[in-house]
């Protein structure tokens, strides 16, 4: 069973993770940029990046025993 503390950092790298997604994926489709003054594909694909980083961690925190 997971330890407390685990399971919360789990859960926030989840949110984070998911949040950044959706947030990414709401921006390039109304072909707004995603981070001010970076090339659109540049700054899509890192912050794509980060949000599965995001959710591989929180999968990490979840599944040890």
């Amino acid at each position: 069973m997971e330890s407390g503390p685990a399971i919360f950092a789990g859960v926030v790298f989840a949110l984070f993770g998911g949040a950044l997604l959706v947030w990414t994926g709401a921006r390039l489709r109304r072909g707004e940029p995603v981070a001010q003054g970076v090339s659109q594909v540049a700054s899509a694909t890192l912050a794509s990046l980060a949000a599965v980083v995001a959710l591989g961690l929180a999968a990490y925190c979840l599944t040890r025993p």
